[in-house]
């Protein structure tokens, strides 16, 4: 039995929370967010919160249940106070820059990659070896995380790359001479 599928979501005071059959629109200050629930799974809006129920005790309606709680939790959670990830640049030379609509990093390569920042997302260089991602759309947010992080990931010698802020890099000893 999923324990976080028993919790109802609660809709916060400025948030208004619409569901269609399986569609859950959900509309708060910072903006408005969509999702489908799966057929497995059954939603209903009750006394200011949202309920999700599996439709049988199969295993995939019991997966289901859990998951589609915490994805529209997440979409009640980004419209109120939004999500954010930053990321860290360590190595000598590395370094990023917003240019416009696009990320300029500077990763040891021959050339600058130019990453199109994607609309719903903000970014930010709060210092030329920080990057701070901002949106509503949790997903979204990792997503170009990740895809950042891809350009140059960490590597386990010198600790080189993009990394997750708090990240821990598990270091290897070089060889003996």
């Amino acid at each position: 039995m999923s324990r976080i599928g028993k919790k109802p979501v609660a809709i916060p005071a400025g948030v208004t929370a619409r569901v269609d059959g399986q569609s859950v629109t959900v509309k708060g200050a910072k903006g408005e967010l969509k999702f489908t629930v799966p057929d497995e799974v059954s939603v209903a809006l009750d006394k200011g919160a949202i309920k999700v129920d599996p439709r049988s005790e199969s295993k995939r309606a019991r997966a289901l249940w859990g998951t589609s709680r915490s994805m529209i939790n997440n979409l009640v959670e980004g419209v109120t106070k939004g999500f954010e990830k930053k990321l860290e640049i360590n190595g000598v030379g590395y370094k990023a820059a917003v240019a416009g609509k696009n990320l300029q990093l500077s990763l040891g390569y021959s050339h600058d990659v130019l990453y199109p920042i994607p609309a719903g997302v903000a970014i930010t260089t709060p210092k030329p070896t920080e990057i701070a991602i901002v949106g509503v759309d949790k997903r979204q947010v990792g997503q170009v995380a990740a895809e950042i992080r891809d350009y140059r990931g960490p590597e386990p010698y010198k600790g080189k790359g993009v990394k997750y802020a708090g990240e821990f890099i598990f270091r290897k000893e070089g060889k003996k001479k």
